[in-house]
């Protein structure tokens, strides 16, 4: 069979399937002569039998931008809680954080990102897509699925505080306004640079 039948069997994706040969823990049974893989139905059943459990851990995420909206940060747990038991989730563990939503450098955002690059999540689970970041959400949807994590989002507005909103806009503007200072005042030392530089040059009137 080949490598999109091999890995519907195996309830993994295809990407997963791949690092898996690379990694050395599935390597096809053969090549046809156009190079495409190609696994026997008695492989996969062996590999399943014999390749041990991987944790496949369920995560709801939850974030606030800084201390004072703590309280929003008991809301968005609650409602995830909510949610998790409507589903039927067991095990569901939660990750609380405080820290801007235009800051990649967040701790425990990065043990969650270098976990679903690992393989190990099976879901993660958001209140709304801005609680994991306010931008390039599309892109972090992308990368969970290659490694077979699946983003589930509530999406309600409201557990989107404004006033964080507010802040992250404010966190950009000034970030543009620092590099349109840092811009002009090293269009001035350039100038200064040059007419030196050209005033050393200059013949003697003397």
């Amino acid at each position: 069979m080949g490598t999109g039948q091999a890995a519907r069997l195996l309830g993994i994706t295809v990407k997963t399937l791949q690092r898996w040969e690379r990694e050395g823990r599935l390597v096809p049974a053969a090549r046809t002569a156009s190079d495409r893989r190609r696994y026997t139905e008695s492989q996969l059943r062996a590999f399943l039998r014999l390749a041990p459990a991987t944790p496949r851990r369920i995560v709801a995420y939850c974030r606030v931008s800084s201390a004072a909206q703590r309280p929003d940060l008991v809301n968005q747990r609650h409602v995830l809680e909510q949610f998790a038991a409507a589903r039927g989730l067991a095990g569901v563990e939660f990750v609380e954080e405080v820290g801007g939503g235009l800051n990649f450098g967040r701790k425990r955002f990065l043990a969650l990102m270098d976990a679903i690059g690992r393989g190990e999540l099976a879901t993660l689970i958001l209140a709304h897509r801005d609680r994991l970041t306010r931008f390039g959400f599309g892109w972090f949807e992308h990368c969970a699925a290659l490694h077979g994590c699946e983003l589930l989002v509530l999406n309600q507005e409201r557990l989107s505080p404004e006033q964080e909103v507010v802040q992250d806009l404010m966190t950009i503007v000034h970030c543009f306004s620092s590099r349109l200072y840092g811009l002009r005042n090293y269009r001035r030392q350039l100038r200064a640079a040059l007419e030196s530089d050209h005033a050393a040059g200059a013949p003697d009137q003397a």
